[in-house]
């Protein structure tokens, strides 16, 4: 099958996916047996530790639209999404979890949206399943502040669970950031986009690849490439706490000035000094994020590297 005969490629990222990934080749080729065109899904593992790999490459033998890509070691969710867009060939990409909390049948709604003539289909959630009221309360907050803090416009409720046409993907392969945070590159870049709602599932089987600290890092990863509001929090900041500090010595004055109380002038200016240092620390921090993504840009580093191939021709 060559590139051109091919209408669509999902990109499917698997990390440690055994228990599920059988289930997930499973639903997916169902729904895309049913548009009657044709189709690869490309997996790409990042780094998997279990069994994901062997089961992939035992699916890649049965069925030739299977393709799977293996990095050399774990480079990241982001990265895993960047290499199955550089390595596809259809028309139209499809971005996909394979946990299967974002339903294989809601694509075939993306496609109905992109032969209407939209160049990105997103889709969206309208309910989450099976996940806990900190889960559900920090996403939530996240997406809100994220869309307050930059003017690139970033649906709120939406994942990487998305379609896009092949210019979109083709200028996506042209940006070489590190700290990849796709759906804001996408929103980037502009065309026609539109959203499906769906009802976002309880995980099939397995454990979340997204704990907290997973979670903080992708946060921080799609603050730090869409807004520079952080950079301006000290002049904000600087600016409230010079006031607070001139009321409340206008204050002090004037209560020692007019009652006979006063407070202890050593222990006032140490809890100034504390509150000063704890702010100096916070605007440190806030520069030295932004510091190290200026490091990887500069260094040159490729994205990723893959560590072998299974289902491509030798051009590909």
């Amino acid at each position: 099958m060559s590139k051109s005969e091919i209408q669509y490629s999902i990109v499917v990222p698997v990390y440690n996916e055994e228990l599920v990934i059988g289930e997930t080749y499973k639903r997916l080729k169902k729904v895309m047996d049913s548009t009657k065109e044709a189709y690869e899904i490309i997996f790409v593992n990042d780094g998997s530790k279990d069994g994901t790999v062997e089961i992939a490459k035992t699916i890649c033998s049965m069925d030739k639209n299977i393709k799977l890509l293996s990095f050399s070691r774990n480079f990241g969710h982001q990265l895993a999404i960047s290499a199955g867009m550089d390595y596809s060939s259809g028309n139209a990409v499809v971005v996909i979890d394979a946990d299967l909390q974002d339903p294989p049948e809601v694509i075939l709604k993306m496609i109905e949206k992109w032969k209407e003539g939209y160049d990105v289909v997103y889709g969206k959630r309208a309910k989450r399943e099976g996940e806990t009221f900190f889960k559900k309360f920090t996403a939530k907050a996240f997406y809100r502040t994220l869309k307050s803090m930059t003017d690139i416009d970033i649906p709120v409720d939406t994942g990487d669970f998305r379609l896009i046409d092949r210019k979109v993907c083709d200028k996506l392969k042209s940006i070489p950031e590190h700290n990849r945070y796709v759906r804001g590159l996408v929103s980037w870049i502009g065309y026609k986009q539109t959203g499906v709602q769906f009802v976002r599932h309880e995980r099939f089987a397995g454990e979340t690849k997204y704990p907290l600290k997973k979670m903080l890092k992708f946060a921080s990863d799609g603050i730090a490439s869409f807004s520079y509001k952080p950079l301006k929090f000290p002049l904000y900041i600087g600016g409230v706490v010079s006031a607070i500090s001139f009321l409340y010595f206008i204050f002090e004055l004037l209560k020692d000035v007019f009652t006979s109380n006063s407070v202890s002038g050593l222990s006032l200016a140490i809890s100034m000094i504390f509150f000063l240092i704890g702010i100096i620390f916070v605007v440190l921090g806030v520069m030295g994020e932004y510091i190290s993504r200026m490091s990887d840009e500069a260094k040159g580093r490729p994205l990723y590297i893959i560590g072998e191939k299974e289902g491509f021709k030798d051009e590909d």
